[in-house]
């Protein structure tokens, strides 16, 4: 399959046209920002809190924009979003024109500006499935991989030589643009209406935790973002000062370095689909974290701007195959109904580890100096790196997410209020003892399907009495969350693993539903 497959779709091709537009828009905004700072008393400190001030946001916001993108219209939501931060960009580009903007007035700017990307992020990558077919998916997160580093290379360029030439408030002013661009394509987006009633937002951010809690594929890629983000950062988190005090270069080099990593970047999303046939995850992984590793260890020892540059290339393209790796890995696993959920938490993780990192190094530069925040970066990145031979991803290309309605509809006397609970539902299971130990072990997989998709307590017991009687007990918090198990939380994988455990049985469960027990006097 072609790499650029997914652009024949209208809506995708509008809307990654329109993010581009964004993110070029972004990184202008970021060297715009950084550049504004380097030189005030204590540089290091402030251009690395510009970097988590950008990132924090997302770090306190992105669980429950994600859970708010499942519960409301992601169109609207989107549209609402680009419109704020069009008014908050315009704002801040008056002030520096008027010579009122403050290291503290600039982080309270792009604090706020990273409170619109907090609600952006998960609520666009949960749209992408909806645009593209499922097939296209892996191709899809590449080419959002291209679009970021697109806008690293050209917008980081752009703004050095604008910024050298006429100031920051430039490129406040096209960001503030490019939102109002993103906003004018999702006009033209007509998504069609949602099919089941909304959940409650408290109980969605539960039941998005309580997803990623209890699988285990999606807690390995974000251990693999921790462990190479937080050292990566230093990076996205120092580049401004390694220009300015190491190469002593202007705004237009440091537009060139940030460049160097967006052209890596690209080569590396170009090659992904070659990459992802030839190397497993792991393998992957460890390429990456020796590439970037190393980059870092030239950064520090090699003052020269040729040599910087070239291994930043190699940066980008590490940075790229890895983070795009794990994010195509993580559209393919998570199921419709949690999507934008879980890409919240993968975001709250990336974010937080980006800002940790960014703040991290920067009071090491302060400390150490910059070639030391870069050695023992490298350092922590290698370490964290050889990890993967305990702690490596599992892949599930072969996992069927798709919904699957194979429960029948509970049939109880009693007629509960949607918010009553807890809910505690048995089911009882006859088994020959020759299949006893195959049984137990299918019903882990099904455990893992119960607390992924409501339950917040599980549990299988053996009759003492009856060696053969078998009794899963699991608890829902209300009825309204076990009737999304049978209506639509559960996917092809679930059922799958429910007919392996079943076809160990003779003959199907005996299934109550135990409600609180109330006094109707």
């Amino acid at each position: 399959m072609s790499p650029w497959a997914p652009l024949s779709e209208r809506v995708f091709r509008t809307l990654w046209i329109a993010s581009l537009a964004g993110n070029v828009g972004t990184w202008m905004q970021t060297v715009g920002a950084q550049w504004l700072v380097v030189g005030e008393p204590g540089a290091a400190t402030w251009v690395s809190l510009v970097q988590t001030a950008t990132m924090v946001p997302v770090l306190l916001l992105a669980l429950p924009s994600g859970a708010l993108a499942d519960v409301v219209d992601r169109r609207l939501l989107l549209l609402g979003v680009q419109t704020a931060l069009f008014g908050v960009g315009g704002v801040l580009t008056v002030l520096t024109v008027l010579g009122l903007v403050s290291p503290p007035v600039l982080l309270l700017f792009t604090f706020l500006l990273g409170v619109g990307q907090a609600l952006t992020l998960p609520t666009w990558q949960a749209v992408i499935p909806e645009v593209v077919p499922r097939e296209q998916l892996p191709a899809a997160s590449a080419l959002g991989a291209v679009n970021t580093n697109l806008a690293r290379s050209a917008g980081p360029a752009v703004a050095g030589l604008l910024v050298a030439h006429t100031g920051s408030a430039t490129v406040f002013a096209l960001n503030a643009v490019s939102y109002g661009v993103f906003a004018l394509a999702l006009l033209f987006w007509k998504r069609p209406p949602r099919r089941m009633k909304a959940e409650h937002f408290a109980s969605a951010v539960r039941a998005g935790g309580r997803y990623v809690r209890y699988s285990p594929v999606v807690l390995r890629i974000l251990a693999r973002v921790v462990l190479f983000v937080v050292p990566g950062a230093v990076v996205w988190g120092l580049l401004p000062l390694v220009a300015h005090q190491e190469l002593h270069l202007g705004a237009s080099g440091y537009g060139i370095l940030l460049a160097a990593l967006g052209v890596g970047a690209i080569a590396g999303a170009l090659l992904m689909p070659r990459i992802r046939r030839r190397l497993s995850p792991n393998r992957l992984i460890a390429l990456a974290g020796v590439a970037y590793g190393g980059a870092l260890v030239v950064t520090a020892l090699v003052p020269d701007e040729l040599a910087v540059t070239a291994v930043l290339v190699v940066a980008g393209l590490a940075w790229m195959t890895l983070v795009s790796r794990m994010n195509a890995t993580l559209q393919l696993f998570l199921p419709t109904w949690v999507r934008a959920r879980g890409f919240g938490i993968y975001q709250v993780v990336f974010a937080g580890s980006q800002a940790l990192g960014a703040l991290l190094w920067g009071q090491v530069a302060s400390l150490w100096g910059l070639d030391e925040a870069f050695l023992l970066a490298a350092a922590a990145l290698l370490a964290g790196t050889v990890t993967i031979l305990w702690w490596p991803v599992h892949e599930q290309d072969g996992a069927d997410r798709s919904p699957a309605i194979f429960w029948a509809e509970p049939h109880i006397m009693l007629e509960p209020h949607l918010d009553e609970g807890p809910i505690l539902v048995t089911a009882v299971y006859r088994v020959e003892p020759a299949k006893s130990a195959a049984f137990i072990e299918a019903m882990e997989a099904v455990r893992g399907s119960r607390q992924r998709t409501g339950a917040s307590r599980w549990g299988l017991f053996q009759d003492g009495e009856e060696p053969g009687k078998y009794v899963e007990v699991y608890q829902v918090p209300t009825w309204e969350e076990h009737l999304r198990q049978h209506e639509g939380r559960m996917t092809g994988s679930d059922e799958r693993a429910e007919e392996r455990a079943l076809a160990l049985t003779d003959g199907p469960p005996e299934v109550t539903h135990l409600l609180p027990a109330h006094n109707n006097d």
